[in-house]
């Protein structure tokens, strides 16, 4: 049984890749286990084949990926030439995603290459339709995510030549879809680097948002006091907003994850 989170609460996930990466090499096990002793009611982003250990836990995955090859999001929804591949992939996923339960995949622009900024959303706009009259009937809600081009001091910080690095860019192209199965992914990490005020953006758009992402700004670690934001402050926004989704801790640890994770877990439960 997928476990309950008390009304007026933050739903809160923990992201897979975050913590079986490079760095940190935490099984599924100890992940889920983690995500449970924190309270947390998600593991997200991990591969379809780990869906029914987590669900074993009584956990859900909040978000899955969209079934591309890493770099996930360097052949994106922008580019004819490679559209009808993520196309094919996103909706194979959904498929897994409405028979596993799982309520959104994530989508991307892709890179800009040679295409203008209007190319590009006019042939994101077209490819969102397609999957979200795929994902409707299914009850799975396609997420485009904004991602920084400005924090490339890392590759899984910033992604120079993503084209969709406007939080304002992405929300016209969700909104110009106009399907209840599209919504944006808002990453509170990337919005800030780029763009900033974003109290006011996750206001503006609130009936646009379908998952949030967080992390410490700059550097894409923890939520402490080593960094900018005070996340408090914006998960009551989230609750003033009437925000039902997930938010999901997609930061890199820089220390003992454990210690990491719970005070990023402390710091949005309001």
């Amino acid at each position: 049984m997928i476990l309950n989170v008390p009304e007026g609460k933050i739903k809160q996930s923990l992201a897979y890749w975050c913590l079986n990466g490079s760095r940190w090499a935490w099984d599924i096990e100890r992940i889920c286990d983690t995500a449970k002793r924190l309270g947390c009611l998600s593991v997200e982003l991990a591969p379809p084949e780990l869906w029914p250990r987590i669900h074993s836990h009584g956990l859900t995955n909040a978000i899955a990926l969209n079934g591309m090859p890493q770099p996930v999001f360097a052949k994106g929804l922008n580019d004819p030439r490679y559209s009808p591949e993520v196309i094919a992939r996103t909706k194979a996923t959904i498929d897994q995603c409405a028979e596993a339960g799982v309520p959104n995949v994530i989508a991307f622009t892709g890179y800009a290459g040679e295409l203008s900024r209007e190319e590009g959303a006019a042939n994101t706009v077209k490819a969102l339709q397609e999957l979200a009259a795929y994902a409707e009937p299914r009850r799975v809600t396609v997420c485009l995510e904004q991602l920084n081009t400005r924090d490339d001091s890392h590759p899984m910080k910033g992604h120079p030549g993503y084209q969709g690095d406007d939080i304002d860019y992405c929300a016209e192209i969700v909104m110009a879809v106009g399907s209840p199965n599209v919504k944006l992914l808002f990453d509170i990490y990337h919005v800030a680097i780029m763009n900033g005020d974003v109290t006011r953006r996750l206001s503006q758009y609130r009936d646009w948002i379908g998952h949030i992402h967080t992390a410490g700004v700059p550097g894409r670690a923890e939520l402490d006091e080593n960094q900018e934001l005070y996340y408090p402050a914006l998960m009551r926004t989230l609750l003033e907003i009437g925000y039902q989704g997930y938010v999901g801790h997609e930061f890199i640890p820089t220390r003992d994850p454990d210690a990491g994770l719970a005070q990023a877990v402390a710091a949005c439960t309001v």
